[in-house]
């Protein structure tokens, strides 16, 4: 029998542990490493990024990896709106530049429901793209 391994902080969220994960999600995802970020869902997490739905964690470290393809120079900053027992929303903004050089930055809500090991079982993102000057970012890489 295999059983899934653990992602701390665990369901029921606290205040302080939904602002943990937040953190968590924000520094893997900053990370740029498909397969890291990964980790963190189910096997069979369900995700819908603005109009793609993707099933599953190959799926996601493919969409993932197209994405940093796309997205030069990511940067991204997560906030807690708010937790429940096992759900935490998130509001969020990153930053980044395609290949011609033109700044974006993307805002977006995401809701997070999770399995009682810790792992993200479904994830929904609403995304919007701003084009910006590269004199107005506001998240700098470090």
């Amino acid at each position: 029998m295999h059983t899934q391994p653990q992602r701390p902080p665990l369901p029921p969220f606290t205040e302080a542990t939904a602002r943990e994960k937040v953190q968590l999600a924000e520094d893997a995802w900053n990370s740029r490493d498909p397969v890291r970020v990964s980790l963190a869902y189910t096997e069979d997490s369900e995700w819908r990024n603005r109009a793609e739905f993707i099933h599953g964690r190959e799926a996601i470290v493919a969409f993932l990896t197209r994405k940093w393809e796309r997205e030069l120079d990511y940067k991204l900053r997560k906030s807690l709106w708010a937790f429940s027992d096992n759900r935490i929303a998130v509001r969020f903004e990153y930053e980044w530049r395609d290949d011609s050089g033109q700044w974006y930055r993307s805002h977006g809500n995401e809701n997070w429901e999770f399995d009682a090991n810790g792992l993200m079982a479904r994830r929904f993102a609403s995304i919007n793209d701003q084009p910006i000057l590269e004199a107005k970012r506001r998240l700098q890489a470090h």
